[in-house]
């Protein structure tokens, strides 16, 4: 039977599956009270960049320190799901169990979530409007200069009106090794060319904003065989606050 290890991205306490295929992870533990959790301050890490690589420092933790034969990420308040529901606790009965984890991933190398569709808008413009141009511009410039073979899947990607979001996957060892080895050399030398030190708190997220384009650029260029699963939430959204947040940072793009 595999081994699979699946991070829960939490910077605080929260609700866990009473699963052992899921690990709890304290992101950003460097310098902060212990919660209980694993934290991604052991070992090859790089905790202390979690402000702007967000969910990615666990990542990099389980890249360079855990075991198993395939590793995922999801997110405390995020996880793959049978089906989508309403009511908060039956979505907490939807998360995936650890045989239903083998299942899959006895026919798929990768699961990554459902598309998130924009319909009105590409994933560069969607990026661009939400964001500093500048992160996906210089990323650009970096795969042309070192990993060209990639170039045309980026143009790809950017023109799609969807897109796999949230960092959010569970993927057959190998190819993760590939995948992190890929996408934090792009990373690493991203952060040496870009001036983020004017950057607000939330803009300073820039690399694991980047990083939510880069997954599919590697998927598309290796033709990976991936099953997209359903992503659930699991707290009540306020999709007027959410819908007004969207349209004002739109707004501010277009003043700029």
């Amino acid at each position: 039977m595999a081994k699979i290890k699946i991070l829960v991205a939490a910077h605080k306490l929260y609700w866990m599956p009473n699963d052992s295929v899921y690990m709890p992870i304290h992101v950003g533990r460097e310098g902060k009270a212990d919660l209980g959790y694993v934290g991604d301050n052991t070992g090859d890490n790089i905790s202390a960049k979690n402000p702007n690589y967000c969910e990615l420092t666990a990542l990099y933790w389980a890249w360079k320190n855990l075991e198993a034969d395939y590793v995922g990420l999801v997110h405390y308040r995020r996880y793959f799901t049978n089906k989508e529901v309403r009511n908060i606790e039956g979505k907490k009965q939807q998360v995936l169990t650890s045989e239903q984890w083998q299942n899959l991933l006895e026919t798929y190398p990768v699961v990554v979530g459902d598309k998130r569709r924009y319909y009105i808008e590409n994933n560069r413009s969607h990026y661009n409007h939400a964001h500093h141009s500048e992160g996906l511009d210089v990323t650009e410039t970096i795969i042309a200069e070192m990993y060209p073979e990639y170039s045309e899947a980026f143009t790809t990607v950017c023109n799609r009106t969807w897109a796999h979001m949230f960092n959010m996957f569970v993927m057959r060892r190998d190819l993760y090794n590939q995948y992190c080895e890929w996408l934090f050399d792009i990373l690493f030398k991203l952060e040496k060319r870009v001036d983020i030190s004017g950057y607000d708190p939330y803009e300073s997220r820039i690399f694991g904003f980047v990083s939510e384009i880069l997954l599919d650029v590697w998927l598309e260029k290796n033709q990976i065989n991936y099953k997209e699963q359903n992503v659930s939430f699991m707290e009540k959204q306020n999709w007027l606050i959410k819908g007004g947040s969207f349209i004002g940072r739109k707004i501010l793009s277009y003043i700029k």
